[in-house]
This record gives C-alpha cells, structure tokens and sequence, in this order.
C-alpha cells in the first residue's frame, strides 16, 4: 500500500533509465506491467533474471510489437493505464503505431513518460549515445577527475539513473498529480542531457560566482582542497574527509593534531597542494579502522570508503535496514522513505514474458482472448 498504490503503469522495456523510473515507481506501490519483445532482444548485459534489480517489483508480458494483434493487446492495456514510459529513440513508438497521438487520443488522462539521452527533438536527437556522452555535453564529465588527468566516468549514476530515471519518476508523478485535477494527460520529455544539466545546476551557480573554475581537481568539491577528498590509509583502504564549514575544519585539525601546527588558511587555494600532501602523509600513518574510531560519529563530516560488499554491512545501513536481500541478492531497499505509506518490494525480478497470461487476465483481458493472442503468435 505505498504511495502510488492504485496507479497503473505500462513500461516498455528497455535499458538504463527507463527500467529504474519504473522500478521507482513500482516501489511507491504502482502496478507496472513491463512489456517485453517476445523474443529476447539482448538488452542489457545478460543474467539471470533474480540479478536484474532494476526489473524488480512487476510483471513482464512478453508481446509481439510486428504483430498487430500485438499492438492492438498493447494499446487495450494503455486504454486502462494512468502512465506509460518508454524509452526507445525518437519515432520509434510512432513507427509502431503507439505514439502519443495515437495513445492520447484513445486514453486522454495519459501521462506519456518519454525518456532519452538526447530529447524527443534537437540535432543530436536520433543519435545513438550512452551515459557518458549525455554527462559530457552538460559539462558534468568535463567537471569530473583530479588535477591533470582526464575526466572520470562516475559509473552512469549521473546520466542514465540522475538525470534519466529520476527525472523521468518525477515528471511522471507531477504529470499524474496534474491530472487529477485537469483531468488530460501530457507527455513528459525527459532527456539525459536536460537532467545531467539540472544536476549541475549549483556548481553552474558556483562557477557564475567565481567561486568554481573549469580546471579539474582545482575546486572545493573535486578533490582540489585537502579538506574534501579521499585519503588512502596504511592498511591499503581509504576514507572520505569532506570538512567544508570552518567549524567543522576545527574538528578535523583537531582529531589529526595539525592544530598544533602553524597552517595557511583554509580558503587559501595556493596552499591546498601542499595541505593536500601533509593530510595524505598524516592518514597514511593508521588503518581505516582507527581512522574510524577517531572521527566516525563527530562533525568533522567523516566516512570509510567502503565497497559495495562491506557497504550492506556497516551498522548504519544495517540499522536503517537500507538493504534487503531477495532470492539471495542483496540490493538497496526502497527510497525515499513515507510515515505512513511505506514503500516495498513487490516481487522480485521476473523471467522473460513469464507474467503475460496472467497480466493480461489481470487488466481485464479474458481466457478466450489471451487463448486468440497465444494462437496469432502475439504473446509468449
């Protein structure tokens, strides 16, 4: 009984963002069947289905789209449907016959979740791309990385999950919100490149401000001040020191004993490569552990660099309960959290078209006309 309980969505299935905004949704409580090619199509890198978290929490129908019997099951299901989101390029719904003229004109309540690396229009719109080329046309990657070395890919949590799946789930939402009271639907445009932007949105601010510059590992937050940076410890391992404010700077001097010593300013960025040298030699001198027994817990604005097989297990994350293990796969519960509608699970991730007759049944469709689709080689 989440949030979205009651809402139903159709997902077309596909890679990266797409999978994740529904995910997010499907954990706030909504009904999300997943429409699968009915072959295979080589999505994504291949496993077995319990490893794929980002499927969790819905059903998957697995539908013809060459099929017009397909197309036509499909778009029954949008009939009934509060949202759809898909994430394919530009025209390819319209090709397919379910493009958002033709879905609102049959369903006018209908948020059109569309979401892409480089928007529905613009000279780059039909341009095949990954995370990596949307973060680095809004100037994320380029602002990424340690002085002299060339910018870093920050996994693709900052184009495909930041700024495609969260801002998808979120347009989705507002759209939905929306809708009640005007009672049309609208279609939601989110590109990659808009939400990486968006993302950036402060450090933009900073650097309009002066108070950021375009070279890497020279800044507050990009491993230039020794105050913000990871620091690698004797035993190998590393913690994250990020003492910004000057109260904070007090504490650190404090617990590392460079308070006894004769130090610049804090701000005086000519001195921030050599502070940076006197704290790598000084955390150099213990373990991680001892690190933490020192300043876990207090304001210096401290954690251990932890790997995602220790992470589960650090007694914060165990007290937030902020991982749960499914069918022997352990992965992030739900977020954010809701007093009074909590966010779940639903299930676990499904095999390729294993919920199609069952889906089907469940939104309204009867024995007899999954029987027909089954005999037309629409369904799986």
């Amino acid at each position: 009984m989440g949030t979205l309980d009651g809402v139903k969505i159709v997902e077309m299935a596909g890679i990266g963002p797409a999978p994740m905004g529904a995910m997010l949704l499907a954990d706030m409580g909504a009904d999300v069947l997943r429409i699968d090619r009915i072959q295979s199509s080589g999505l994504g890198i291949p496993m077995e289905p319990r490893f794929s978290v980002l499927e969790r929490g819905r059903r998957s129908l697995a539908i013809d789209l060459k099929n017009p019997e397909g197309i036509e099951a499909v778009l029954r299901l949008i009939d009934q449907a509060d949202a759809l989101i898909e994430g394919f390029r530009p025209g390819v719904m319209e090709r397919l016959g379910l493009g958002p003229d033709v879905c609102l004109g049959r369903n006018p309540r209908l948020v059109y979740g569309r979401v892409t690396g480089w928007g529905q229009e613009g000279p780059l719109a039909h341009a095949a791309g990954h995370d990596l080329n949307y973060i680095a046309l809004a100037g994320v990657a380029h602002s990424i990385g340690r002085k002299g070395q060339p910018p870093t890919p920050p996994l693709n949590v900052v184009g495909d999950f930041g700024g495609g799946a969260l801002y998808i789930a979120l347009g989705v939402v507002a759209a939905l919100y929306e809708a009640k009271s005007s009672g049309q639907g609208q279609v939601v445009d989110a590109a990659m490149v808009d939400g990486a932007a968006s993302l950036l949105s402060a450090i933009y601010g900073m650097r309009a401000g002066g108070v950021q510059t375009d070279e890497r590992g020279e800044n507050i937050l990009d491993s230039g001040a020794h105050f913000y940076d990871s620091y690698e410890t004797s035993d190998g391992k590393y913690v994250s020191i990020a003492s910004i404010e000057p109260k904070f700077y007090a504490i650190l001097l404090e617990k590392t004993g460079l308070d006894n010593e004769s130090l610049p300013d804090q701000m005086d960025r000519s001195q921030w490569p050599a502070l940076k040298e006197r704290v790598a030699s000084l955390i150099r001198t213990k373990t991680r552990n001892e690190w933490c027994e020192i300043m876990e817990g207090t304001d210096i604005c401290f954690a251990p660099v932890l790997s995602m097989e220790e992470a589960p297990h650090h007694p914060h994350a165990v007290a937030r309960e902020a991982f749960l293990e499914i069918e022997g796969v352990p992965q992030p519960a739900p977020a954010p959290r809701f007093s009074r509608t909590p966010s779940a699970v639903q299930k676990p991730p499904s095999a390729h078209g294993a919920d199609t007759e069952g889906g089907l049944r469940d939104w309204g469709f009867s024995a007899s006309e999954v029987a027909d689709l089954r005999q037309a080689g629409a369904i799986k």
